[in-house]
């Protein structure tokens, strides 16, 4: 199965299946939606990787945390979608892809994002990694493959809204033509996919001068959240409950919840500290806690001045002295 595609004017034919693998008598196919999910969070492995000791990380506790919520994060994103739309599966087969299924498709990211924090929390906890650093690592990650994974979709031709009006913006294929009719539709993996990649560029230079840990996941609420709402009023194969999208207004809450709360956690930290570069304001630092190293800043200005009257008395001193030597 292939699509005679045209986007921008460009013609294409697209095949979802990559390659496929001998299997006795039967093979199993590999689609390039998947290729293209692999590559992503491929990418965002390494981006967490070399970025782990710059948001004070252990890169093998890291890897521990990853190795749980990945495979959780999958499981989830397959479940929501399941849960949303609305098709009956004939058995635990549709649920994995096995015996007849077309395969393991039908992933939704909030899904995997809610996942992904979840187990991510519970092995942070587990093996001592500071969740927050983790999630703002993990939301820059989550902008890679998100960016990136999103051209699965065009290659299956989905994630598409409705048309455009226009002659030439947009895009028409095969199968737009027959579940929509002919004219050029929005194409929304794109809009996507450019918003994330765009929010990935800004909130990693800016991730260089956080100022207190948790603050670039929130960023990647306000962010994503804010592009998802728009994008996905455009779409026409959104998962419903009733007549409300529900990426939609997932998005929206995800958008205002992280906005009020950074609001709150970027006056908190003004009221702490004007001029450090970055502190956290969630948790005791350990390293600090452990040496029992605290800041007394009036301890210090009356040692200072302690220090000032002896001074003084020495100079008071000192001429009487050159006086007695003299006689």
């Amino acid at each position: 199965m292939s699509y005679d595609v045209v986007i921008f004017g460009i013609k294409m034919t697209l095949s979802p299946v990559a390659f496929s693998i001998p299997l006795g008598s039967r093979h199993w196919d590999i689609y390039w939606y998947g290729v293209i999910i692999a590559t992503g969070f491929l990418l965002a492995l390494i981006y967490g990787m070399k970025n782990a000791k710059r948001f004070g990380l252990n890169t093998d506790r890291m890897l521990d945390v990853i190795l749980v919520a990945t495979p959780v994060a999958i499981l989830s994103a397959r479940t929501y979608y399941v849960i949303f739309d609305g098709q009956p599966l004939s058995g635990i087969g549709d649920f994995f892809g096995f015996g007849d299924s077309s395969g393991f498709a039908g992933l939704a990211i909030y899904g995997g994002v809610i996942g992904a924090f979840a187990s991510g929390a519970v092995m942070c906890k587990i093996r001592k990694v500071n969740i927050l650093d983790m999630f703002d690592v993990a939301a820059l990650g989550f902008l890679i493959g998100q960016g990136i994974g999103r051209w699965g979709n065009f290659v299956n031709q989905e994630a598409y809204g409705g048309f455009t009006g226009s002659s030439w913006w947009g895009m028409e294929s095969t199968k737009t033509i027959a579940e929509m009719g002919e004219g050029l539709v929005h194409p929304c993996f794109l809009y996507e996919s450019i918003w994330c990649l765009t929010g990935f560029l800004i909130l990693h230079h800016f991730s260089k001068k956080r100022r207190y840990s948790g603050q670039i996941v929130l960023l990647y609420g306000v962010w994503y959240g804010f592009g998802r709402t728009l994008i996905e009023l455009l779409r026409t194969d959104s998962l419903m409950l009733g007549n409300l999208r529900v990426s939609c207004l997932l998005s929206a809450l995800l958008c205002l919840i992280s906005a009020v709360l950074l609001v709150v956690l970027n006056r908190r930290f003004a009221a702490l500290t004007e001029n450090a570069a970055y502190h956290s304001i969630l948790e005791e630092d350990p390293d600090s806690a452990a040496s029992g190293e605290t800041e007394h800043p009036e301890s210090d200005e009356l040692a200072q001045n302690d220090t000032e009257n002896e001074d003084l008395q020495n100079d008071e001193t000192e001429p009487e002295t050159e006086m007695q030597k003299d006689e």
